[in-house]
């Protein structure tokens, strides 16, 4: 039986599955060809602007999250299930900020012809080590709807 509740694990899981997909086609996409190319990921240059994507997805999410925590409290095995999304959600979004925002703000701003192409590739390769925190919130989410 379809409850709000339920309705709401299923939105908030639908949003994080499609961080997951943003991430993984950066992985897959974007970041292979831009240490190399640094104008793709630069919007005054024609590239495009992650921005867009990133901060409404984000939060969006992070508010689905909140107010999924919130509805579902009661029941003790979807909380588990939430936390740990809510978990691996945050650890994810505190190291981007400290780390990956940061450099990433500045390979945006900086003169495509003065990129340290060896730093770039080596924010890339580091990028890739938040995908689990991303898996282990869509599993944390799948799990909780299962439970529902």
């Amino acid at each position: 039986m379809w409850t709000p509740t339920l309705v709401l694990i299923a939105v908030t899981t639908l949003a994080a599955c499609a961080l997951l997909g943003g991430g993984l086609y950066e992985t897959v996409v974007v970041d292979p060809a831009w240490p190399k190319r640094p104008g793709i990921i630069q919007a005054q240059n024609g590239g495009i602007s992650r921005r867009r994507f990133w901060i409404p997805a984000h939060t969006l999410f992070e508010v689905l999250l909140i107010v999924t925590l919130i509805a579902a409290w009661r029941d003790a095995d979807v909380r588990f299930a939430l936390l740990v999304a809510l978990v691996s959600h945050a650890v994810m979004r505190v190291w981007s900020f400290v780390d990956f925002v940061p450099r990433a703000v500045k390979f945006e701003k900086a003169d495509p012809a003065g990129v340290d192409e060896a730093a770039a590739v080596a924010w890339t390769r580091r990028s890739l080590l938040r995908l689990p925190l991303d898996f282990l919130t869509c599993a944390a989410l799948l799990a909780a709807l299962a439970v529902a």
